[in-house]
């Protein structure tokens, strides 16, 4: 039975508030000390409904005040302006909600969305349950627009036009998720957690796939090439800092990184890789294990205990059970569960446990919500800083490690692209986490850049549209690139001086369709 819209907001507000209330309560305390009890009273007190709640038992309705109402002393120190924006916006999705008012399926959707936004940034694993729900919303949208769509066009005849040019649909041929509606931009977005723990779409799972939607750019291919060297010991950089703004590549990077190093296909079944291969001097893929660290997936205030019983604090411990199991953790578990830096214990399980790539993502979005104070089972905010640099100094001297770290490009709150930059900072602490984890990275990084604008064009053309691969079809290509250009030039005028630019046909044909 499918639900309506409002019973998938109450459910995602329910989501919400289960991992909600731990985390304000949590930061409320961290401030205010013993005194957290009487500043909940002071402002909730007109709220009869709320009294002598523990902050973690208030709904919806009453965290959201309460974060509202004590964000400049509480939680602007680990959450962003975007953060505080989405507060805002759920108290209002609340109040319509608990009143009964009806949503429209656009409202329900930018509700779960800004759920799922608040979710992730507090690294709630409901974030995915929430965005499933709103992926299977718009799937009833679309479903619903193109019902509609046939119903106006039912009875009414269509003139075809004919020309001398062939319309794009009869060149190239999108992927099948595309023609069939079943697209979300979305899942546009590469997921490196989501892919590590097996799920999400096969053009992100399944490295064959992957490689094949992939365009390798000049920087991602260098990166591969200088990653297969360090692997096999013969060269490479060690450490490799992956920085642009939001958007700009760094993820879908660690992604080929990730199914490059795939022990179930070798490098002749990945389109692309062959090249990369030669380049490197290397005959194969060598073997290497994996680990993945996304910071906005693993909550430093909640150990999460393992398929074999082990109870994982800190980041350190994540990445020593990634890397060899109960073993590897083994060496490391005092220090996790003291919440310590292991210092050069890690270098000894890099020798132990290599060759090994090291993934982390969104590194920021974990240690922001550090505590001056060791008061978390991850531990404090001084100790992250102490654990990158033993992290980063472990990866260069180990044999065939190779570490990738992914920082915001921005940090700067005067900066035009502030508010794109604080979706992944996010607040005060965020800015300061960030600083210093590239004060630490810095020292031993590998440059790296975006993919550039033309670069961009067979990128997302590759993830829409089948390769043209008949000669007719370059040939169909071509004659409508030729046509614009001389219509460009003849009204030259009328169109920005760049079009008659003598590169602008092949940059026509690389956008195409």
């Amino acid at each position: 039975m499918s639900m309506s819209n409002s019973e998938r907001v109450g459910k995602a507000l329910e989501l919400l508030k289960g991992d909600l209330g731990p985390y304000v309560e949590r930061e409320v305390e961290n401030v205010y000390q013993g005194e957290a009890r009487e500043k909940v009273a002071q402002v909730l007190g007109g709220d009869m409904i709320f009294a002598g709640k523990p902050i973690s038992d208030l709904d919806a309705a009453g965290l959201f005040k309460l974060m509202w109402d004590t964000w400049n002393e509480v939680f602007r120190n680990t959450l962003g302006f975007s953060e505080r924006t989405l507060v805002s916006e759920l108290r209002d999705v609340r109040n319509k909600w608990a009143h009964q008012q009806p949503f429209s399926s656009d409202d329900a959707d930018r509700a779960l969305d800004s759920t799922e936004r608040l979710l992730a940034a507090i690294s709630s694993p409901k974030a995915d349950e929430v965005h499933k729900m709103k992926m299977e919303l718009r799937r009833v949208i679309f479903d619903e627009q193109v019902r509609n769509e046939r119903r106006k066009s039912s009875g009414t005849g269509i003139e075809s036009v004919s020309g001398s040019l062939k319309p794009w649909r009869e060149v190239v041929i999108p992927h099948h998720d595309v023609a069939s509606g079943r697209f979300q931009q979305a899942e546009f977005a590469a997921d490196l957690w989501q892919v590590h723990l097996g799920e999400g779409t096969d053009e992100y799972r399944d490295p064959v796939e992957f490689f094949r939607r992939t365009y390798l750019t000049e920087s991602l291919k260098g990166l591969l090439v200088s990653s297969l060297q360090r692997i096999a010991g013969l060269g490479g950089d060690p450490v490799v800092q992956l920085q642009t703004n939001f958007g700009g590549g760094k993820t879908h990077s660690m992604l080929a990184l990730y199914h490059l190093f795939s022990k179930n296909v070798s490098g002749n079944e990945l389109p692309g890789i062959e090249s990369v291969l030669m380049e490197a001097g290397i005959p194969k893929i060598p073997n290497a294990r994996r680990v993945v660290l996304v910071g906005n997936k693993i909550s430093p205030g909640n150990p999460v205990t393992k398929s074999d019983g082990t109870a994982i604090h800190t980041l350190w411990g994540e990445l020593a059970w990634q890397l060899g199991g109960k073993e590897a953790y083994e060496r490391v578990r005092a220090d996790d569960e003291k919440a310590t830096s292991p210092g050069d214990v890690l270098r000894e399980l890099f020798n132990t446990y290599g060759p090994c790539v090291i993934l982390i993502d969104e590194w920021v979005a974990y240690a922001r919500q550090l505590h001056d104070q060791s008061d978390l089972p991850a531990g404090g905010f001084e100790t992250q800083f102490t654990f990158a640099q033993a992290l980063t100094e472990s990866a260069k001297l180990a044999r065939n490690c190779l570490l990738v770290i992914s920082l915001p490009a921005s940090d700067t709150a005067t900066s035009l692209n502030s508010q794109v930059d604080d979706v992944e900072v996010g607040g005060q602490r965020g800015r300061e986490a960030l600083e210093r984890l590239r004060n630490v990275v810095g020292r031993l990084e590998s440059s790296w850049r975006p993919a550039s604008a033309e670069e961009g064009f067979e990128i997302v053309r590759r993830r829409l549209f089948e390769p043209i691969t008949d000669p007719s079809q370059y040939k169909d290509r071509d004659v409508v690139a030729r046509e614009f250009v001389e219509l460009y030039r003849s009204q030259s005028q009328e169109f920005p001086p760049e079009c008659r630019d003598s590169d602008y046909e092949k940059r026509i044909k690389a956008a195409y369709p």
